[in-house]
């Protein structure tokens, strides 16, 4: 009888066994567990010498003006004076010019009305205020559009010069940081391209539009990271024939005399510059922490997959505006070229900028960049001393060439007196 039960049972334990054999899925062989990213390998120690070095800021006085050079042929006049913070300038067809003053946060509208070449107090009016930090203007439909700290705003234009109350054209844009200037154009396209720099010298930040140039749509209502990897590149264009987008954008602070250059860049869409990795041609930054590297890859390899300069300048000179010259009154080889205003070093152990400088252009191509309008930085004994800080720059209606200083809130004018051109 219990042999009997214990059949029974082995019975029914196995036909269990074959069930569940049944009804259970079929067993997998065990995939190979993922390779584990490797740490990013050490940098070698880099020790950088740093200066902070700012020159005694002088006011503007008619007798500096002996001090600055000019290429043979050209002459350099005082158009306007006492404008304060003038930074960004927008000439119109008839002579009137629109001034953004950053510190104030408005924008002034000048007219030499009687054409003497100066523009005096009753020939200028503050048409916008309360705009923060307003820089960047481009003029689209009868309409100013002015890029200020967070906000882009947009004015209806009169015949006079003057504006309606500010809307609101685009908003929520970062925060102004170290880089709260806003260099802006309409592009040929018709979309509205805006330059947005770093908060900070030389670290990533979590907001994606940092650092970047914007393509916001005509409507205002919708907007995309153009190109990444740029520091603060305010002063930009296009090429009057190619149609190439240029920009020049200021390298890092803190990393010695000589790096980062100043660059000249080609803006392509969705490509990288590689701030604050990389400088110049693709070349890795030995003074900017690993820390917050995208991705486990050496700086090396993240530099060799971001877009290099095109062109070069010295450290530190900061460009601030740039305008591409399409005027007759310079000589020809002039046409199509670009004038850039460096505003000049304040951390380099000789200062840099504090110039106009020229690109010149072959074959429609950039070649080299070199001084124009310099001498407002100067040597006296051990101490070094600056009457400008030269910011905006605009072809004036005339092919003359204009230029603010906002430290004295000057604005200059260069014209061709040589004769043959």
């Amino acid at each position: 009888m219990t042999s009997r039960r214990c059949l029974l049972a082995l019975g029914a334990a196995l036909t269990l066994s074959i069930g569940l054999a049944q009804t259970l899925p079929a067993q997998t062989t065990p995939k190979t567990p993922p390779t584990p990213q490797p740490i990013i390998p050490p940098e070698p120690a880099a020790t950088v010498t740093a200066t902070r070095l700012e020159p005694v800021a002088l006011e503007f006085t008619p007798d500096k003006l002996s001090r600055l050079k000019v290429p043979a042929g050209f002459q350099l006049k005082v158009m306007a004076t006492g404008l304060g913070n003038a930074r960004s300038l927008l000439v119109m067809p008839d002579g009137g010019i629109y001034l953004s003053r950053m510190k104030q946060g408005d924008v002034w509208y000048l007219k030499d009305v009687n054409g003497d070449g100066q523009i005096e107090n009753v020939e200028r009016k503050r048409v916008a205020q309360n705009m923060s930090s307003a820089h960047g203007m481009s003029v689209r439909g009868g309409k100013l559009y002015v890029a200020a700290e967070k906000t882009i705003w947009v004015m209806d234009m009169a015949k006079d010069g003057s504006l309606s109350v500010p809307r609101v054209f685009a908003d929520g844009f970062p925060d102004a940081g170290q880089h709260g200037a806003r260099g802006m154009h309409w592009g040929p396209d018709g979309y509205l391209y805006a330059a947005f720099g770093s908060t900070n010298n030389d670290s990533r930040t979590p907001n994606p539009e940092e650092a970047t140039m914007l393509r916001i749509s005509p409507d205002g209502k919708s907007r995309e990271i153009y190109s990444s990897g740029l520091r603060h590149t305010i002063g930009f264009g296009w090429h009057p024939v190619t149609g190439v987008l240029y920009g020049f954008d200021q390298g890092s602070d803190w990393h010695g005399d000589n790096i980062p250059p100043e660059e000249m860049n080609v803006i392509e869409r969705g490509k990288n510059y590689g701030w604050p990795f990389c400088y110049g041609d693709k070349n890795p930054d030995p003074y900017v922490n690993l820390s917050s590297m995208p991705g486990k890859v050496t700086k090396a390899e993240y530099c060799a997959q971001t877009q290099g300069s095109l062109l070069n300048y010295t450290a530190h000179a900061a460009a601030i505006d740039a305008a591409f010259y399409t005027g007759n009154q310079f000589p020809a080889d002039y046409k199509n070229s670009m004038f850039v205003a460096y505003r000049g070093s304040w951390n380099r152990s000789e200062p840099s900028g504090y110039q106009i400088a020229h690109v010149t252009f072959s074959n429609n191509q950039p070649t080299t960049i070199t001084p124009f309008i310099s001498g407002f930085v100067y040597q006296e004994g051990d101490t070094w001393k600056q009457f400008g800080r030269v910011a905006g720059v605009a072809q004036y209606t005339d092919g003359s060439l204009l230029f603010t200083d906002d430290q004295s809130g000057v604005l200059y004018r260069v014209l061709y007196t040589g004769g043959q051109k």
